[in-house]
This record gives C-alpha cells, sequence and structure tokens, in this order.
C-alpha cells in the first residue's frame, strides 16, 4: 500500500509542477477536478492493491523463489556434471594403465593355461607308452606261447615219427609195461 501512496504523491507532484508551466501559456489549471481525479486514482490503486496486491507479492516471491530454486538445481546439476567429468578423465588417464594391467593377466593365464595343458598332455603320453609296453608284452607272451605251442606239436609229430619207425611191437609192449608202472608207483 506504501507503494501506491507514493506513486500517487509522484503523481500528483509532477501534475503541480505542470501548473505553472500551463500558467504562463495562459490556461489554468481546474483544481476541483484535478483533486477529485487524484483522489479517484488513489481509491482506485488502493482498491486494487487491496485484492490484488497479495497475489502480486506473492507471485513475484513465488517467481523469485523459482528462479533461485532454479539456479541452485542448475548449480548442483553443474557441479554433478564436473565431478562426472573429472571421474571420466581420470579413468581415461588410467586406461592405458588398465589396459596393461589387463594384457598382463591375460598373458599370465594363458601362460598358467598352456603350462596345464603340456602336464596334461605329458601324463597322457606316459600313459599310451605304458599301455603300449603293457599290450607289447602281453603280445610277446602270446606269440611265446603259440611259438612254444607249435614247436611242441613239431616236437611230438617228429619223435612220433621217429618212434614209429623206431619202435618195434617188444619195445613198445616194454614202453607201455615202463609208463604203467610209473603211473601205478606213483
Amino acid at each position: 500500500m506504501c507503494t501506491a501512496m507514493l506513486a500517487a504523491g509522484g503523481l500528483a507532484l509532477s501534475l503541480l509542477a505542470a501548473d505553472p508551466a500551463m500558467a504562463a501559456e495562459g490556461h489554468d489549471l481546474p483544481w476541483g477536478d484535478f483533486a477529485w481525479r487524484v483522489v479517484n486514482i488513489i481509491v482506485f490503486v488502493a482498491i486494487l492493491w487491496h485484492f490484488i496486491g497479495k497475489l502480486c507479492v506473492n507471485y513475484f516471491r513465488g517467481r523469485k523463489q523459482g528462479i533461485k530454486d532454479g539456479i541452485d538445481d542448475l548449480t548442483a546439476r553443474r557441479e554433478q556434471a564436473q565431478q562426472r567429468l573429472a571421474e571420466i578423465e581420470k579413468r581415461i588417464a588410467n586406461l592405458e594403465e588398465e589396459r596393461e594391467a589387463i594384457l598382463a593377466e591375460s598373458k599370465a593365464q594363458a601362460e598358467a593355461l598352456k603350462e596345464d595343458i603340456i602336464a596334461k598332455a605329458k601324463v597322457q603320453a606316459q600313459q599310451i607308452v605304458a599301455m603300449a609296453h603293457v599290450t607289447a608284452e602281453s603280445e610277446g607272451q602270446s606269440m611265446l606261447q603259440q611259438m612254444r605251442a607249435t614247436i611242441a606239436d613239431e616236437l611230438i609229430d617228429a619223435t612220433r615219427e621217429h618212434l614209429e619207425k623206431s619202435l618195434n611191437k617188444s619195445k613198445h609192449e616194454k614202453l607201455i609195461e615202463n609208463s604203467l608202472k610209473k603211473v601205478v608207483l606213483q
């Protein structure tokens, strides 16, 4: 309301200052009409201020607070963006070190995998050699038994042929008797 009064007073002063200029030209100002107009303006401004003043004040306070909140929000967002930018720049700076570390770790894992594969291959090779020795030994035993059986068969055939040629009936009977005696005695 104080602002409205000041505005009305300023208007009145400007009109009073205009009076000498108008009087110099021969015009007189109708003071009665002017007073009613000034009172009318003051009442009108007072009524407007009464009904709309609080709304205007609240609007401008709200607007001021909204602008302040917006500036605070933008400041906070700018600080967050600067922090994220600093983090990203730091990560970019450390990217080469991370790449080297990952590369070294990958090489170590590959070397360990290689050693494991070689160790497993050596174990498998030893198992294959052992199996080959067992197989060769069993085949050798099998062939030796076959050879013994073949030699025994040939010896038996050769002995029978020799006995058939050299053995007559009396020697044959004597051989059977000796064999029977040995079987009975044991």
